[in-house]
């Protein structure tokens, strides 16, 4: 179900990197391959897409108009698409918010840099104001503008609504470890409920916010900013976006980097069981730093002692949730186990997860409140972002669902269990959500190839919890010209997360046109 940094800018930054769920050395002897200048040289573009319809010249010769966004620096515009890619011209089209922030300079301008933040779900545009606009590496930005859009069905473009903030607080709180036939039967409802909700308010969108409409729009983008080929970095679910546009438009790719790569080959069960193991690989690195701090609330010894005394908490907060300083939200099971999750997305969380761990064994559950609060964007005011709805939507379009129902969950738990005694329980019963779904999907896993796309750098983090390193493999493996890049480290995705090899490395790729030797290590 994935942006991805907690402390350093806001809730919507973690949340979106991870959602797939319903988030140096150098090795071999592999050669470097400078691919064309964005926008600007090395050879022809495939056809334009006017070629294969009439009915999308109008998209791909539209002038994008920009405006003030209200943050210094930057500027927004909007984007039409056709709503129906079966239908273009039909009339119905969807509105593409896009932002952008010029480059800065010194230097020859290479084009635009189109940047991701995951999720499904994130916007691409709250990421591209609070971080990526500002906070990528200063050469990058000189000579790039930077720019993102939210994708359909995402925030500013076209929202996907469900539930209002009173129901997502209860939807939030339902227990997703079910004990007997009633709290299953209530976590199914709530399911049903949520995916009601979806069809009752987002009708009209809900069919066609699938990954290849995502890329398909990334590509009438790529033509409005007037480039040539797209230069682009995807995290999490963004290199699934960054994949499906090289398959579909091979000849297009500029320079792409994939960070925290997804394997868009497995299944959705396979997908959420990957997963389930990632948060048991990350946390495991958590319980083996906490135990050596002087005061880690779950004690000491080996993690999977510290593993246990997490569980057995979390089954006192199952029978009798502690106050979190909101009477209508104590922190629960369900809300607890969300905000240890949110924490283990990035290792410089850590000491805020023992910290609202330690409070919350205490009696006082806000500050693990706080980091569930921060996963799902929910505002002070009780307002949720519409990221969990996105999420869920592209999710049970892009696959059809992991289970058929809470008897295949029951025949799965073993499997989700030994993937993590600590999270496997809720992992499964959380992948009953696109069950349920009032639109059938309409894609599939298959491996992507983008045969004939010059060199893509695929990203993967050894101990990342939300896409599993294996994950990373299988996409550079398919990818006909993927490049492996690896940071052995933890937490999720590798650029600008203070390796000055993978920096260097992804930095001189975007700016010079060379891939990272094969198998290069970090």
């Amino acid at each position: 179900m994935d942006t991805s940094r907690l402390l350093r800018t806001t809730g919507t930054v973690i949340a979106a990197a991870g959602l797939l769920l319903s988030g140096c050395t150098s090795g071999g002897s592999g050669s470097t391959a400078a691919s064309a200048t964005p926008g600007t040289s090395g050879g022809s573009a495939s056809p334009s897409p006017s070629a294969e319809s009439a009915a999308l010249r109008p998209y791909y010769e539209q002038k994008l108009t920009w405006r003030d966004c209200g943050v210094a620096g930057f500027q927004c515009s909007t984007m039409r698409a056709p709503l129906d890619y079966a239908k273009p011209g039909s009339g119905q089209d969807v509105d593409i918010a896009v932002a952008r922030r010029a480059a800065t300079g010194p230097g020859k301008r290479l084009g635009s840099l189109v940047v991701n933040p995951g999720g499904p779900g994130g916007s691409g545009i709250g990421y591209l104001q609070a971080y990526a606009g500002i906070g990528y590496p200063a050469p990058v930005r000189a000579q790039y503008d930077m720019v993102s859009f939210d994708p359909r069905g995402v925030d500013r473009s076209d929202p996907v609504e469900c539930l209002d903030g009173p129901a997502m607080d209860t939807y939030t709180q339902v227990d997703q470890t079910p004990d007997d036939q009633a709290e299953r039967d209530r976590l199914v409802a709530a399911f049903k409920e949520f995916a009601a909700g979806c069809q009752a308010r987002s009708q009209r969108v809900l069919p066609h916010v699938s990954t290849v409409d995502a890329a398909r729009d990334m590509d009438l983008l790529r033509a409005a900013l007037g480039d040539r080929k797209l230069t682009y970095v995807g995290a999490s679910y963004g290199t699934l976006l960054g994949a499906t546009y090289a398959d579909l438009f091979p000849g297009r790719v500029g320079r792409l980097v994939l960070d925290g790569a997804m394997d868009p080959s497995r299944s959705s069960l396979d997908l959420n069981r990957d997963q389930t193991a990632g948060f048991e690989t990350a946390f495991t690195s958590f319980a083996k730093d906490c135990v050596r701090q002087p005061e880690c609330p779950l004690g000491g010894g080996s993690p999977e002692a510290v593993g246990e005394r997490l569980k057995e908490f979390f089954v006192k907060l199952d029978a009798q949730p502690v106050p979190s300083g909101d009477p209508a939200r104590p922190l629960g099971e369900s809300l607890a186990t969300t905000g240890v999750i949110a924490a283990l997305y990035d290792k410089g969380a850590w000491p805020q997860l023992r910290e609202a761990l330690g409070a919350a064994m205490n009696g006082d559950g806000a500050s693990l409140l706080a980091l569930a609060d921060s996963y799902y964007e929910r505002e002070p005011d009780g307002k949720y972002a519409n990221l969990m709805f996105a999420n869920a939507a592209v999710n049970c379009l892009d696959q059809p669902p992991a289970f058929s129902g809470p008897a295949a969950v029951d025949s799965a738990l073993p499997s989700f269990q030994k993937a993590s005694p600590v999270f496997g329980t809720g992992f499964a019963w959380a992948s009953l959500n696109c069950t349920y779904w009032p639109v059938k999907a309409t894609g599939t896993a298959k491996a992507l190839t983008a045969k004939g796309a010059p060199p893509i750098v695929v990203v993967g983090t050894t101990r990342d919890p939300a896409t599993p390193y294996k994950w990373a493999q299988a996409l550079a493996g398919q990818l006909d010209s993927g490049t492996l890049l690896t940071y052995d480290g933890d937490g999720h995705t590798a650029y600008g997360q203070g390796s000055d090899c993978i920096d260097t490395s992804i930095n001189r790729y975007l700016l010079e046109g060379r891939a990272p030797e094969a198998g290069k290590k970090c």
